[in-house]
């Protein structure tokens, strides 16, 4: 998502370099574009730790593309937050185009030389599509909330960090200021994705270390 604040730091690296030393074999084995997943709730470290496998990736030669699930939703941030207001029942799964996205894992691992996909912009609160070349890559992440759904993935990897152990995280990241309703929002999500742990390949725990 055009706009959205990502802060790599060492522990992120950390993980990201035993996942990327463990997998690198079993990438290059595949003969095909390698795709995972990581998901996890709101501020648990997704999109960093996305980002660090991506260079962890680059860095054993495999080029990375990462596909952001915020990108995926169906209305844009600021529209969306207004109709969760007005309907706190419209939080969830449903407000994704997750089929859109394992749609676009499938492209990747058939090999089609390029993804248009959706682009939210996230100041303008707008929605747009944007072509991703898919041309010389190794790894195509898909990272979100719910993309250990996302059934076409080879590796599913999970953050096991829950919307109380993530505040201090969120507030550093301050997309949006501290506010009660959002905390509402991630308690809904947290009872959603809960049982997403078992599904996952990889875990990391909350204080993030690698459990394969």
């Amino acid at each position: 998502m055009k706009g959205d604040v990502i802060l790599v730091e060492e522990h992120h690296r950390k993980a990201a370099e035993e996942i990327a030393e463990a997998l690198t074999e079993k990438i290059k084995a595949a003969g095909r574009i390698f795709t995972l997943t990581v998901a996890g709730e709101s501020g648990s470290g997704k999109s960093e730790t996305a980002q660090a496998l991506k260079e962890s990736f680059e860095k054993r030669g495999m080029n990375t593309l990462i596909l952001q699930q915020d990108d995926y939703f169906i209305r844009p941030p600021k529209t969306n937050d207004a109709l969760r207001r007005r309907m706190i029942g419209t939080v969830g799964t449903e407000e994704v185009k997750l089929k859109l996205l394992n749609a676009h894992l499938i492209q990747a691992k058939k090999g089609d030389p390029v993804i248009i996909k959706p682009l939210i912009l996230y100041a303008e609160d707008k929605q747009t599509n944007e072509d991703v070349s898919c041309e010389g890559l190794s790894v195509v992440i898909a990272e979100g909330t719910y993309t250990t759904l996302c059934d076409e993935a080879d590796c599913h990897i999970f953050i096991a960090r829950d919307y109380h152990e993530t505040l201090p995280a969120r507030k550093r990241r301050a997309r949006e200021a501290f506010d009660p309703f959002i905390e509402q929002v991630l308690e809904i999500e947290h009872g959603i994705i809960a049982e997403h742990r078992e599904k996952a390949d990889i875990v990391i725990t909350n204080d993030y270390n690698v459990v394969f």
